[in-house]
């Protein structure tokens, strides 16, 4: 029998708790109003698993599907968890495909047409070049990413998210070096991670760059239509450069190109109070059990 491939647990953090992601089950740990933890625990839908989950560059295609569908649904459902005494409601079906658009969109328009319009109409009357048009583009829409995330950690509830994304990390840390996972062994380790979001997302708009760099420059229509069409081929390369550093970590040129996703992590993520840390571990011990059916303690090197 065919040895079965490590997986590489990984999860989102939510409001007041964690999110862990398995083989074949997600589980949450989120801090109620009272103080304990509420621990849910679910199968995970077939399009998050099966063969075109390990498929390279497909991976990528459902990983951000996955993201905008089950990360805005835990993040909801943490949302009624936290700020309700009586617990978690199912989340209307209308609601969720409604926030999931909603970021879609928001997402779209703020990071890639609107750096292309602001480019077309201020910058390139000035430039007769495609591929300096093109780059002037990406950096617009990498500085508007920065500064998107600058904003936001001002705002206190969202920094008690960023230190749920440190605890996170912290825990996903401690179990892939092999420590059991306990308050004493995740504390000493570090808030980035090579597999995170923020790093992926980096990756995707850098490399959209190179993607945008080769159509040259059409007319604002086509530019339009190409940067919505694309993204799902932008992030199946950027799902596979995060993955691939994931994966090999410790060669030096690896964490050169790793290094900037891994510094902008230090805006996403903060240091996690021991309460933080414990929902990190809960989630990922449950997920784990109910993908084996035993408690972790270990996990296979990287």
């Amino acid at each position: 029998m065919s040895k079965q491939k490590p997986f590489y647990y990984g999860g989102q953090a939510l409001i007041e708790g964690v999110m862990m992601r398995g083989r074949e089950h997600m589980a949450m740990a989120v801090r109620k109003p009272d103080g304990q933890l509420e621990i849910i625990s679910e199968p995970l839908s077939s399009i998050y698993k099966g063969k075109l989950r390990e498929t390279p560059f497909a991976r990528g295609v459902i990983m951000l599907i996955e993201t905008l569908i089950l990360g805005i649904q835990t993040m909801l459902r943490s949302a009624q968890i936290a700020t309700s005494e009586e617990g978690e409601k199912d989340i209307p079906p209308a609601a969720l495909w409604s926030s999931v658009a909603i970021a879609l969109a928001f997402a779209i328009a703020l990071f890639f047409v609107g750096p292309l319009l602001l480019t077309h109409y201020a910058i390139d009357p000035f430039v007769t070049s495609a591929l300096v048009s093109n780059l002037i583009e990406g950096l617009i829409r990498i500085g508007i990413f920065i500064a998107y995330l600058k904003l936001i950690g001002l705002m206190p509830d969202i920094r008690r998210v960023f230190a749920y994304h440190g605890a996170e990390h912290k825990v996903v840390n401690s179990y892939e070096a092999g420590e059991p996972l306990e308050l004493e062994s995740a504390r000493k380790y570090p808030t980035a991670h090579a597999r995170c979001g923020t790093s992926f997302t980096l990756a995707v708009l850098v490399i959209a760059i190179i993607v945008f760099a080769l159509l040259g420059r059409p007319n604002i229509w086509l530019s339009i239509a190409s940067r919505i069409v694309l993204i799902p081929v932008i992030a199946a390369f950027g799902y596979e450069f995060v993955r691939f550093g994931g994966t090999h970590g410790k060669n030096p040129v690896v964490r050169l190109f790793l290094g900037p996703g891994l510094w902008l992590q230090a805006m996403t993520t903060r240091e996690p109070d021991d309460s933080q840390l414990e929902a990190a571990i809960v989630a990922l011990n449950r997920v784990i059990e109910a993908d084996t059916g035993e408690t972790a303690q270990e996990s296979p090197s990287l």
